[in-house]
């Protein structure tokens, strides 16, 4: 598909060299940088999702829990 976009000269002119030191079309380099970016948003809702979810959970281990940890280690590490 065709279209047409505006973007600053800058980032037009940065895009070009890349895509020139890459070895890409043009049109390769827009499609690539696109697709990474729409791939991108699309983990950012995961994460926003799961930190919506474990948003009243509580990241603080258990005192107990810890305490076995500590003593577990100590016996298994001689140093």
């Amino acid at each position: 598909m065709k279209t047409a976009i505006s973007i600053p000269d800058n980032v037009y002119k940065s895009a070009e060299e890349l895509a020139r030191r890459l070895g890409e079309s043009r049109s390769e380099f827009y499609t690539k940088a696109i697709k990474s970016y729409v791939e991108k948003q699309k983990g950012d809702k995961v994460i926003e999702k799961l930190n919506e979810v474990y948003k009243d959970d509580s990241s603080k281990l258990d005192v107990v829990l810890n305490n076995f940890q500590i003593q577990s280690w100590a016996k298994n590490n001689p140093w």
